[in-house]
């Protein structure tokens, strides 16, 4: 195949995306679709863009200097892009390269009108379409105009939009060749665009057609709005119909022109019911054919649909398989885990060996089938109150759900999920002993040891035999039953503190005062931690200068040489000891952990030196714990002088008592988990690079992007598949631009839920009152921990926190969330921390700009943007 340019469409298919590009193989590959009518044309193929480029020797370094441009840097990129486009545009055609596409013009009609379109070869994969991010020409009339359009097409891999495209999604300039696609035009009374799945919604069931008169250019470029029509199971299930004033036709010259449209017929339907009916039925074939929804672009011509370019939709959220057609309900796993990025392969197959309950992974993600749950009204209820309490917009969704009728079947009550609260809100029956909680950190402590003791001499198949083996030891510590009361204990004591001082004392969220400085939470100590490290490094002003310039992990060894270098590297070295199997995203094995990268805590250590005073950790916790306690006496006070105050002063200092000997134990679970989470890692990375050595991977991080059980047959075999390796990694760089939903059917509807309640002013966000208070401050918005940049007051605004983010919440005043629950980790320190905190509030970081002033409203659940 190389050195031939010019392919014929019925030649190629979708084998062929390095040859013709993505656009050039779908299009052959709709060709030969049974029913399917593809306007003839051909393709120049990649081999000619390459021959061209090789031409134009100074290209090279401009890509190079291209690609280390920030993808934020507009100007640069508007500048050398337009200088690398003058350039190819500028390029002679070489004779025979000309000859062959004129003679293919010639072959297909030299008088005709043609669309000349850029066809790039990472273009309308199933991980990337790059929609838009090249040229299109329509109405090309004659082979030198043909040939001027080709070559504008190939400078167009270089226009502004398509080099930051590429930027951002990690593409390499070089790597991207461009063929052109050259069809025969046609002039259709209709045209636009058939979703073969809703492209709001997610629903797969659901096709969604775009209709105006004349080329599609006119939707495309949103000169006009279009007719909407929406179709399930073969038939129209909502249509509306648009003003169309003008549309875009083919000018007798060449190229398009704009007109108006009688306005007799601007109210009239581009398409009958019959024919969208008919054109999606068209959409389902070649959707079936290509096993992806697609974005398809139609023209009709008489009565007959002409298919101009079919491309996978990238932006749905993917469905968990099942094998089954039933309905099912995914509830996600991430939002409860405050960890909502897309995960690798290897992390996913661990998280579902070591979790409870099974779960279903789709675009990275982790979900619960919920359906069995829902589908009985005993086991419904308790579900919907639990989900309830912790995250109003994910029960908000599920009733969305079972309000549709049929959807969720009926079916028996199942059994119990471990650790289920009783929907009675009953506290667990549990005694309030200080003593339980140091019995089960006690136990994990010494669970964890053996694992570290007995995995040390393990290697190859005998090392993944033991881990399944350790994988039951963890389940079994996190199933425990002593610890799963006094999980629900704490949580179901705060609980009922909230539900009866609010009815006894008219006072909302009054546990949260109560927890302040609760003993035993690993994550709260974790954040103060971090400030005795840095009263340990701020009297060394020469340690202090080093860390403001350190950028790599090897800055503990260097620390020694320093004055007072030696101190800091202990108190450092400490804090990892204890900490070091923490990071962001910690549910995710794969990502790097603190001890991995210390790095990562310098900006964190620096900030705690600047904004506090020596001592601050002592005096803060003290500081909480008397709050707690004014608190406590002021509570029961007021009980006491209510009618039966001693009854009731008595129950809720029973609660108060239960709720502080337990709320601090709720994060230690998660912590057994991330220690384990820990050994495993190392066991499995010394094993990766054993597997390096021996050539049989090439590179450690490889094993991310494998399963579990496809590493185990790696060290048992010493064969690995690259090329899923390869694929591994470019679909998990396209599921880190899409955002789970909360909630997902298995018709693929992401339902987001929403909140129904009165007294959110008008223009504020409404989230879930977690903390109570009120804070008005600056707004971070900071969706990295490592580039956080706090000054005293600051507010923050972020996607979601886990247990890294703690040590960020000694040094804020205020927290907002896209994403938390009452019981999710930021809550729990929020209140801890006496921070007012409003979590689940949607698009928060893209509502609410860096630097901005705000009011948080933790007792009432919303934040106001401030002028």
């Amino acid at each position: 195949m190389t050195g031939r340019h010019v392919w014929d469409l019925h030649e190629v298919d979708r084998t062929r995306v390095a040859v013709v590009g993505g656009k050039g193989a779908h299009l052959g590959e709709l060709s030969r679709i049974d029913g399917v009518r593809v306007p003839a044309g051909f393709c120049v193929a990649t081999d000619a863009f390459r021959r061209i480029m090789a031409d134009a020797p100074s290209i090279g370094d401009r890509l190079d200097e291209l690609s280390r441009l920030n993808p934020d840097d507009r100007e640069a990129i508007r500048t050398l892009s337009a200088g690398v486009r003058r350039t190819v545009e500028g390029i002679a055609v070489p004779d025979d390269l000309a000859a062959a596409i004129t003679g293919a013009v010639a072959r297909l009609g030299e008088h005709a009108a043609y669309a000349v379109r850029s066809s790039a070869t990472a273009e309308d994969l199933p991980t990337a379409s790059f929609a838009g991010q090249q040229d299109t020409y329509l109405n090309v009339v004659g082979p030198e105009a043909v040939l001027q359009h080709v070559r504008r097409c190939w400078a167009s891999s270089f226009t502004e939009r398509a080099v930051t495209y590429r930027l951002r999604n990690g593409f390499d300039h070089r790597a991207v060749r461009m063929a052109v696609v050259v069809q025969r035009m046609v002039f259709p009374q209709a045209a636009g665009i058939l979703f073969t799945a809703d492209p709001v919604t997610g629903n797969r069931k659901v096709a969604t057609v775009d209709a105006g008169f004349g080329l599609g250019e006119a939707l495309v470029s949103g000169l006009v709005n279009p007719d909407v029509f929406k179709v399930r199971d073969g038939e129209v299930v909502s249509r509306a119909v648009a003003a169309k004033e003008r549309a875009v036709h083919a000018s007798p010259a060449g190229g398009t022109r704009v007109v108006p449209i009688d306005p007799r017929r601007q109210g009239q339907p581009a398409l009958t019911d019959a024919q969208v009916v008919r054109l999606v039925q068209l959409g389902r074939r070649i959707e079936a054919h290509f096993g992806h929804p697609q974005d398809i672009e139609w023209c009709l011509v008489g009565d007959d649909f002409r298919i101009v370019q079919s491309r996978p939709i990238t932006t749905l959220f993917p469905v968990p398989e099942t094998g089954d057609q039933e309905n099912h309900v995914y509830v996600s796993v991430g939002h409860g885990q405050m960890m909502t990025d897309a995960m690798k392969p290897l992390g996913v197959s661990m998280w579902q060996l070591t979790a409870l309950a099974p779960m279903h992974e789709a675009g990275g993600r982790l979900f619960v089938d919920v359906t069995r749950r829902l589908a009985s009204p005993a086991s419904r209820a308790g579900l919907l109150e639990t989900v309830g309490r912790s995250d109003p917009l994910t029960r908000d969704a599920l009733e969305t759900v079972l309000d549709r009728d049929g959807f969720v079947p009926t079916l028996p009550d199942p059994d119990p999920a471990p650790g289920e609260p009783r929907p009675s809100g009953t506290p667990a029956p549990i005694a309030t002993d200080p003593a339980i909680v140091t019995e089960l950190v006690e136990r994990s402590r010494s669970s964890i040891a053996a694992l570290r003791r007995d995995i040390r001499a393990k290697r190859g198949p005998a090392l993944f035999d033991f881990l399944l083996e350790a994988f039951q030891e963890h389940k079994r510590v996190l199933s425990d039953p002593l610890s799963m009361q006094a999980i629900m204990a704490g949580m179901e004591a705060t609980w009922w503190l909230n539900d009866r001082l609010r009815e006894w004392l008219g006072e909302k969220n009054a546990a949260d005062t109560l927890t302040l400085s609760a003993p035993g939470n690993v994550t709260s100590e974790m954040g103060l931690a971090l400030l005795d490290v840095a009263d340990a490094i701020r009297p060394h002003p020469q340690v202090v200068a080093y860390l403001r310039d350190v950028e790599d992990d090897g800055f503990l060894d260097e620390l020694p040489k320093l004055p007072g270098g030696t101190e800091a590297r202990h108190a450092v070295q400490a804090f990892l000891d204890r900490y070091g199997m923490r990071c962001v995203g910690e549910i995710d094995i794969t990502r790097p952990r603190w001890s991995e990268r210390p790095a990562t805590l310098v900006p964190l250590i620096l900030d705690n030196v600047r904004l506090f005073e020596p001592g601050a950790a002592v005096r803060r916790f003290e500081q909480g714990r008397q709050e707690a306690r004014r608190k406590e006496q002021e509570v029961l006070s007021r009980l006491r002088d209510l009618p039966d105050g001693e009854r009731k002063a008595a129950e809720a200092k029973r609660m108060i008592d239960r709720v502080r000997t337990f709320i601090g134990y709720r994060e230690y679970p998660k912590y057994d988990i991330v220690s384990r989470y820990f050994v495993y890692k190392r066991a499995l990375l010394e094993e990766a690079e054993r597997l390096v050595q021996a050539g049989v991977l090439r590179e450690r991080e490889d094993v991310f992007h494998l399963t579990f059980q496809e590493l185990h047959d790696v060290a048992r075999t010493h064969q690995v598949d690259h090329e899923l390796i390869r694929r591994r990694k470019d679909a998990f760089r396209s599921y880190q631009a899409l955002t789970p939903p909360r909630v997902l059917t298995s018709d693929g509807e992401a339902i987001a839920g929403r909140y129904r309640r009165d007294g959110v002013p008008a223009g504020a966000l409404a989230g879930l009152p977690v903390s109570a208070g009120t804070v008005e401050g600056r707004a971070r918005v900071i969706l990295d921990l490592a580039r956080a940049d706090l000054e005293a007051g600051d507010i923050l605004v972020t996607t979601c926190t886990d247990p890294s983010w703690s040590p960020l919440f000694v040094a804020i005043t205020g927290l907002v969330t896209e994403v938390g629950g009452l019981m999710t980790h930021g809550a729990v320190i929020a209140r801890e921390y006496g921070l007012p905190a409003v979590v689940g509030v949607e698009r928060a970081t893209r509502i609410i700009r860096d630097g901005q002033r705000i009011r948080v409203h933790g007792t009432e659940g919303y934040v106001e943007i401030l002028s």
